[in-house]
């Protein structure tokens, strides 16, 4: 069973598939199997006061995570892919903030008995040019890559080189409903803006069509024509799916809404494996994560 609170939710879902994905990698033949967390941050998480509430219920199921001196900071990904057993061959965080990152370095000092490469950079652009600067087939390495921006960060560029590797398994957070959504207006006014950020992280403008509709309505004249809002978050979710599956040869059917105390919806944790060989084990295990309450 997994916890109420999203953050806890999500942590605990990524820990699950870190240790299947391990516990297969060891048993095969590849140079490198790498763990790469883009929005690393400090390594830890604070919750604000009404998560700290939330998460008490919590820690039975999640021990050893919270920090014993202080309940408010709570184990980020970063920490939790480093403590994964077996342990992956090499571990790399992106952290843009250097305040965050001066922090962050202090993790090589926790754990100096792990292969760990840090970088203080702009997450899209390190990403992209890992992802295209190397040819990770033929060099047979791997990766699980975790990308939880904290907003629209990642254009569908980035997205699309992770692909294009053909060798690493994605968790993307993507922010459906602490962004998205609300761009989304239901009379379909959306301004220039807004409407090019949506196409920058979906990858396409064809999403107006599929989220609008033009509907007749009686008014004082006649009939007149009106934009109306036909997407729902199941929609979204449903199209942002399809859109994932035109670049990876395996992707989560359902991936997870997380919702927060008062529940709406805020993010969706999406899963897309780019390595066609090994795409139908890697879907099974996170579908079968994806879909535990």
């Amino acid at each position: 069973m997994f916890g109420g609170n999203w953050t806890t939710d999500k942590l605990q879902r990524i820990r699950k598939y870190l240790v299947a994905y391990t516990t297969i990698m060891r048993k095969q033949n590849f140079k490198q199997y790498m763990y790469i967390d883009a929005f690393a941050g400090t390594g830890w998480l604070t919750l604000k006061q009404n998560e700290q509430s939330e998460l008490q219920s919590e820690l039975p199921l999640f021990a050893g995570i919270v920090e014993q001196d202080s309940k408010t900071n709570l184990e980020g990904s970063a920490r939790i892919a480093l403590q994964v057993e077996p342990r992956f061959t090499k571990y790399i965080f992106v952290e843009k903030d250097k305040k965050r990152f001066e922090q962050l370095e202090n993790i090589k000092l926790e754990f100096p008995d792990r292969d760990i490469s840090l970088s203080n950079s702009d997450a899209n652009m390190f990403i992209r040019q890992i992802c295209q600067n190397q040819n990770w087939i033929e060099k047979r390495e791997r990766a699980v890559l975790f990308l939880d921006p904290y907003g629209m960060q990642v254009p569908w560029d980035t997205v699309a080189a992770i692909a294009q590797t053909q060798a690493i398994d994605l968790w993307y957070l993507f922010p459906i409903g602490v962004a998205l959504n609300r761009l989304l207006k239901k009379k379909g006014q959306i301004n220039e803006s807004y409407r090019q950020k949506i196409d920058i992280i979906i990858g396409t403008n064809e999403w107006y069509n599929v989220f609008y509709e033009e509907r007749k309505q009686l008014g004082l004249f006649g009939e007149e024509l009106d934009i109306v809002k036909v997407a729902n978050f199941d929609s979204i979710k449903q199209y942002f799916v399809g859109r994932l599956k035109t670049i990876f040869p395996g992707v989560a059917d359902h991936p997870k809404l997380l919702y927060n105390s008062k529940n709406n919806p805020l993010y969706l944790l999406c899963f897309a494996s780019g390595n066609r060989r090994g795409s139908p084990t890697a879907i099974k295990i996170a579908q079968d994560i994806l879909r535990r309450e």
